[in-house]
C-alpha cells in the first residue's frame, strides 16, 4: 500500500543525493556599543538609580545580542539548505530516474520545498534550528546582515512572523497538490562546515 503523500520514484533503489554542507554561523563579537544604544531606546523611563539602569541596559543589550545569534544561526541554516536544494536540482536533472520528478508538466510533481520535507522527515537533527524559519529567513535576506540592521523590534517579535511569512510564501508558490520525496529512496550526509 502506498503513502499517498509521497510522489512514486520509479526503481526500487536508493538515490545518492549531494552531501548538505551546513555552514555555521561566525562566532566573532557582535558591536556590544551598538546594541547598547538599542537597548537604551527601549528602557522606559524609571526612577532607578544610574548603577540599576545601566545594569538593566547591559542585560537588555546581552538579550538582543543572543535574538541576533539565534537569527544568525538560522541563516547560515537557511543558505545551506537553499545551495543544496540548487546541488539536488543538478542531481535530479542528471538521473533519467529523477529527471521528470520537479517538472510541472508531470503530475504531481515535487517543488522545492519538498526538500525541506525530506529534510525533516529524514530527521536531520539541526540544533534547534527550525528548517521552515530558517529558509525563510534566508530568502528574506540575500546576504546574513549585520546586527546594525536590526531594531531591537525586529529581533524580539518580528523575525519569527516575517520568516514564517517568507517561507509559506515559497513554498506554496507549487500547486497544492504538491508530492513529497519518499525519504526511504533518498540518502545523503549532513557535514558541518565550520
Amino acid at each position: 500500500m502506498r503513502d499517498e503523500r509521497y510522489i512514486e520514484v520509479p526503481g526500487s533503489k536508493t538515490h545518492e543525493l549531494p552531501p548538505l554542507l551546513v555552514h555555521r554561523a561566525a562566532e566573532g563579537t557582535t558591536d556590544l556599543a551598538s546594541v547598547m544604544l538599542e537597548a537604551e531606546d527601549m528602557l522606559a523611563a524609571s526612577d532607578a538609580g544610574a548603577e540599576v539602569l545601566e545594569q538593566r541596559k547591559f542585560e537588555l543589550a546581552l538579550q538582543l545580542t543572543e535574538q541576533y545569534k539565534g537569527l544568525m544561526s538560522h541563516w547560515f541554516w537557511g543558505d545551506s539548505v537553499i545551495e543544496w536544494i540548487r546541488q539536488c536540482e543538478i542531481t535530479f536533472e542528471s538521473e533519467g530516474t529523477l529527471r521528470t520528478l520537479l517538472h510541472p508538466d508531470v503530475w504531481p510533481h515535487a517543488s522545492r520545498s519538498s526538500f525541506v520535507e525530506l529534510l525533516r522527515e529524514k530527521a536531520v537533527p539541526t540544533g534547534g534550528v527550525a528548517l521552515d524559519r530558517a529558509v525563510g529567513l534566508r530568502l528574506t535576506f540575500r546576504q546574513p546582515p549585520p546586527i546594525a540592521c536590526f531594531s531591537s523590534q525586529f529581533l524580539f517579535y518580528l523575525n519569527s512572523p516575517v520568516a514564517d511569512t517568507a517561507y509559506q510564501t515559497w513554498s506554496h508558490l507549487a500547486p497544492c497538490s504538491q508530492a513529497l520525496f519518499p525519504p526511504d529512496r533518498f540518502h545523503f550526509d549532513v557535514l558541518n562546515i565550520s
